[in-house]
C-alpha cells in the first residue's frame, strides 16, 4: 500500500518543524510553500527564544495602549484604517479577550510552550547547523513607572518557575559595558535564549530535504476535494501550472495566509497579519551590544546576532497582507535606540535595505494549534504572531503526536482552532 503523505500548507517556521518532527517518526511529507524559499516572516525576525513572553497580546490596557499609538505615525503599533469584516470582528474578539481572566488563563500554556521549546532549541542545536546562544534577555525601562509595571511581570514570572531579576544602573553597566544604557532600570530573565534565524531556517531545510521531504516552492493552494469529512486531495498551482496531491492528512501552518486558507477548508480561523520591520547592521567597534533586549516604552528588539551584526526590529502594524515598506514606522526605530542608549547611533536605512514580515495574529494571542473539526483529516499549526521563531519546535512537536495519535506533551484544549466557532 502507497502510503499517503501528510501535506503541510505554509513553508515557515512553523510549517518547517511540523515537517520535521512527522518526517522523524517516519510519516512520508510534502510541504507547500508560497514563496520562493529565502523570505518570509522568520528570516529577519530577531531571533529570540523567549519562555518570559507569557503574558498575551490581548491583556488589560492593550486597547488604551494602542488607540494612543496610533495618533503617532511612529509609534510602536498602527491599525491602518480600511473598510474590512474580518477586521471588525477580529478587533471585537480582542477587545473581548483584554482582561485579566483571559490572561490568567493563558500564562501556565504560553510559559509551558516556551519552555519546551527552549528545551528543543537546546537539544537541536546538537543537531543542526545555527548559531544558538543562552545569555537571557534584557527589558530596559527608560521611565520609573515602566519599570514598576516590569518588575510586577518579574514577581509573576518568578512565582511560576521563569527567573528574574529587577537590575538598578550600576547592574546594567555590568552586563553591558560598552552601551551603559541610559535608563530608568530594567528586568533580566537570565533563562532566556537567542539564535540566528536564517540559519536555523536553512539547516532545517537542508536537513528536511536530505530526509525525503518534497518543499514545493512558489506554489500556492488553490483549492481541495473531499469525500465527507475527509480531505483526499488538495490542489495547488505553481508558476501557472496546477497539481493535484493525495493527501493522508492535512496541516494548515500558513502564517498570516491563514485565515484566508481557512475558508477553503470550511474553517472560521481569526486572523491579522501584523507586519514588522527590522533592518540589521554590523556590530560598532568598541560599542558591542552583548544580551538581547527590548526597549520596553519603544517596543524595540535588539539582538546581536553571532557576534557578527545586530537586528534592530519592531512595530506591528495591522494593515492587510500590504507589501508597502512604512518608511516612518522604521523611522520610530531607529530614534528610540540612542533614547536608551545615547552614545549609539544609527542612521536611517534605505527602503531596500529594511526587511519586513507578516505576523499572524489571533485575536487572543494564543496559537492555533490542534485538529479541526471541519475535516477529521486536517490539522491546524498556526497564530503565533511575533513568537513563531520562539514556540516553533513545541509547536510541531505537538502537533505531529496528535496526528501520530500520540499523548501530547501539553493539553491542546486552550488552543482549539474551534474556539471562536466554526
Amino acid at each position: 500500500m502507497v502510503q499517503k503523505p501528510v501535506v503541510i500548507v505554509g513553508g515557515g517556521v512553523i510549517g518547517l518543524f511540523s515537517a520535521y518532527y512527522l518526517v522523524e517518526a517516519g510519516e512520508k511529507v510534502v510541504v507547500i510553500d508560497k514563496s520562493s524559499g529565502d523570505e518570509g516572516c522568520s528570516f529577519g525576525n530577531a531571533g529570540m527564544v523567549v519562555p518570559s513572553h507569557f503574558i498575551p497580546l490581548a491583556s488589560p490596557g492593550m486597547i488604551e495602549k494602542g488607540l494612543k499609538w496610533m495618533l503617532d505615525s511612529e509609534s510602536p503599533f498602527y491599525v491602518k484604517p480600511r473598510i474590512s469584516l474580518d477586521l471588525l470582528k477580529w478587533g471585537l474578539q480582542f477587545y473581548k479577550n483584554s482582561n485579566q481572566k483571559h490572561v490568567d488563563k493563558s500564562i501556565p500554556l504560553l510559559r509551558d510552550l516556551g519552555l519546551i521549546s527552549k528545551s528543543l532549541y537546546h537539544d537541536l542545536a546538537k543537531k543542526l547547523d545555527y548559531s544558538y546562544e543562552e545569555k537571557g534577555l534584557v527589558m530596559y525601562c527608560k521611565k520609573q513607572s515602566t519599570l514598576d509595571e516590569e518588575a510586577h511581570v518579574a514577581q509573576l514570572a518568578n512565582q511560576i518557575g521563569i527567573e528574574a531579576k529587577v537590575l538598578d544602573k550600576k547592574a546594567i553597566h555590568d552586563l553591558e559595558p560598552e552601551i551603559r544604557p541610559e535608563v530608568a532600570g530594567a528586568v533580566y530573565f537570565s533563562g532566556d535564549a537567542h539564535l540566528n534565524p536564517t540559519q536555523l531556517i536553512e539547516s532545517l531545510k537542508k536537513y528536511l530535504l536530505d530526509k525525503g521531504v518534497i518543499i514545493k516552492k512558489d506554489s500556492e493552494l488553490i483549492s481541495i476535494q473531499s469525500t465527507g469529512d475527509e480531505i483526499t486531495a488538495v490542489e495547488v498551482q505553481n508558476l501557472g501550472q496546477k497539481e493535484s496531491i493525495v493527501v493522508g492528512k492535512v496541516v494548515l501552518a500558513a502564517g498570516s495566509w491563514s485565515g484566508v486558507l481557512a475558508k477553503i477548508f470550511r474553517l472560521n480561523l481569526p486572523m491579522q497579519a501584523g507586519k514588522g520591520y527590522s533592518v540589521s547592521k554590523p556590530q560598532l567597534n568598541g560599542k558591542e551590544i552583548f544580551i538581547p533586549n527590548i526597549l520596553v516604552e519603544a517596543r524595540v528588539a535588539i539582538t546581536p546576532m553571532s557576534g557578527k551584526f545586530v537586528r534592530f526590529g519592531g512595530t506591528m502594524e495591522i494593515g492587510g497582507l500590504d507589501a508597502t515598506i512604512n518608511m516612518n514606522r522604521v523611522k520610530g526605530i531607529i530614534k528610540s535606540v540612542p533614547e536608551f542608549f545615547p552614545d549609539y547611533t544609527l542612521d536611517l536605512p534605505k527602503k531596500e535595505d529594511v526587511w519586513y514580515g507578516f505576523r499572524p495574529c489571533s485575536p487572543d494571542g494564543l496559537p492555533y494549534i490542534g485538529r479541526s473539526d471541519s475535516f477529521r483529516n486536517l490539522y491546524i499549526n498556526t497564530g503565533h504572531a511575533m513568537m513563531g521563531i520562539s514556540l516553533a519546535p513545541a509547536s510541531g512537536k505537538l502537533i505531529s503526536q496528535q496526528i501520530l495519535n500520540e499523548k501530547t506533551d501539553l493539553d491542546l484544549d486552550g488552543f482549539s482552532a474551534q474556539r471562536f466557532g466554526n
